[in-house]
């Protein structure tokens, strides 16, 4: 069973964990506490049946994790160990926030972010921007995959041989796929009267209930919680 939250709880995940993420963690209360905010998105998935997601997210976040603290340490020498230690903190550091956008932006319908956005007195310009960034990392995503298979039938494969044939077939035209597409969303959300005079109306109800506020209340206090044992302890 998906658990509905709102566009504005949604909001607010986002800018508790990237304000976690700004601040390293030192201490295992601390790792404790990031990690747990790491998992509420990745549930919230499973709970949507977005299953792929989760378990990509959850398998690389728990391996940069185990490499993290238990089979490399700052001791280690040499340059591949250098740079596995180095991917995993960044993987390790910055994965929260991808997963919790991508939550964000996988389960958030345009027209239930407007109105979001626009109870909460957001000005037309950000509104319209964040909307189409929205839509747009999804349909490049669409777009890409429905590339890979073009190229698929033609046997142009990193396997093959042709290498060189495989960025240029892919690249060029996902490149200009998302220049079209930019320009696309941008002329259908102003067609959708984004941006005009007149105040929008929109037939989405949106009510804080329950879960909202549960929600709220965790990662409020996760980042209190965190900011204290961080600064002040």
């Amino acid at each position: 069973m998906a658990l509905k939250l709102d566009p504005r709880t949604k909001l607010f995940m986002i800018f508790a964990v990237s304000a976690v993420v700004m601040m390293s963690a030192t201490t295992p209360f601390l790792w404790m506490l990031r990690i747990a905010m790491t998992m509420v998105p990745i549930g919230l998935l499973t709970l949507e049946k977005k299953y792929a997601s989760a378990f990509r997210f959850l398998l690389l976040y728990s391996a940069a994790l185990v490499l993290l603290f238990t089979c490399i340490s700052e001791q280690s020498e040499g340059f591949l160990m250098a740079l596995l230690l180095g991917y995993c903190c960044i993987i390790a550091q910055f994965m929260p926030a991808m997963i919790t956008a991508w939550y964000v932006v996988r389960t958030t319908r345009i027209d239930e972010f407007v109105s979001a956005m626009q109870r909460m007195h957001v000005p037309d310009g950000i509104t319209i921007s964040l909307a189409v960034v929205m839509r747009f990392f999804p349909t490049i995503r669409e777009e890409y995959a429905s590339i890979r298979d073009a190229m698929k039938m033609r046997e142009i494969m990193l396997g093959g041989g042709n290498a060189a044939r495989m960025v240029e077939y892919r690249m060029i035209p996902l490149l200009f796929s998302c220049v079209n597409i930019g320009d696309e969303l941008s002329a259908a959300a102003i067609t959708r009267g984004l941006g005009g005079k007149v105040k929008r109306t929109s037939v989405e109800a949106l009510n804080m209930g329950m879960q909202d506020y549960m929600t709220i209340l965790f990662f409020s206090a996760a980042l209190i919680l965190f900011m204290v044992f961080k600064y002040l302890k």
